[in-house]
């Protein structure tokens, strides 16, 4: 299901993909508020419509909730592949499924969830799994009769994003990067916001424990607030000081 913004194959950026909505905002809702506001044309591929919840009315009520989070991050496309949440396992066919999306708006790096989440869904270790293999499945040649000539792909970046509260533990072989998110927190927040049906005021605690994350990654890194996410490669860059020194974020537009 195409929730809005672009065309079904519209070159994008940036592609953010999670198990349900809502996961993207809480982990890297930021950093893609961030980028939109410098230009940046990025898509969120939800694996699931995340339904159903216990406050929620059903899959029409949550997908007006991730239409809205993603306009209020600048997000210019979001789908959902339509697979069953709470039972969602890697599998040859989701793989594909979200390697087409890549093939279809050929980003140049995809964002994706990069721990599990033990006491929360299962969900989340699946959809590490399942980014992993589409990302790999998308540079495939030879293998038209599985994407129906739809043309390969190579993304040059992946990195992760992550869902714990507090600061996240690094996987062993992976390397922290912070981005700075400062002006964009209350955006980030607004964002989560949306999900009226997944955190109804008794649900208070998560917006602060999300805004306290964020100031200390931030605290840690130098910046007023901050996400962590990682990369399987050493970060590298040929403009040291741009990378030590870098240009203060844009506002987001007021809506």
């Amino acid at each position: 299901m195409i929730l809005g913004g672009a065309d079904g194959a519209s070159p994008l950026d940036v592609i953010a993909v999670g198990a349900h909505p809502d996961d993207v905002e809480i982990g890297c809702g930021g950093t893609l508020s961030l980028l939109a506001a410098r230009g940046v044309r990025i898509g969120i591929v939800d694996l699931t419509d995340g339904e159903p919840t216990p406050r929620s009315s059903g899959p029409e009520e949550r997908t007006a909730e991730a239409l809205a989070a993603a306009c209020r991050l600048g997000v210019v496309h979001r789908e959902h592949l339509g697979f069953p949440n709470r039972r969602l396992f890697d599998s040859f066919e989701i793989r594909v499924a979200l390697a087409r999306v890549f093939r279809r708006h050929r980003p140049r790096l995809v964002l994706g969830l990069g721990d599990r989440t033990p006491l929360a869904s299962p969900d989340h270790a699946q959809a590490l799994a399942i980014t992993e293999a589409a990302v790999f499945y998308s540079r495939l040649c030879k293998w038209d009769d599985v994407f129906a000539g739809l043309p390969v792909h190579t993304i040059p970046q992946l990195l992760t994003y992550f869902l714990t509260p507090s600061v996240p533990q690094i996987p062993t072989g992976h390397f922290p990067l912070v981005v700075d998110i400062d002006g964009h927190l209350e955006r980030k927040l607004e964002s989560i916001g949306c999900y009226r049906s997944q955190f109804p005021p008794e649900k208070a605690h998560v917006f602060a424990r999300v805004r306290a994350s964020a100031e200390v990654i931030g605290a840690m890194a130098g910046c007023g607030s901050g996400e962590l996410l990682a990369s399987s490669r050493v970060p590298c860059t040929n403009d040291l000081l741009g990378s030590l020194f870098p240009q203060p974020a844009p506002r987001p537009l007021s809506s």
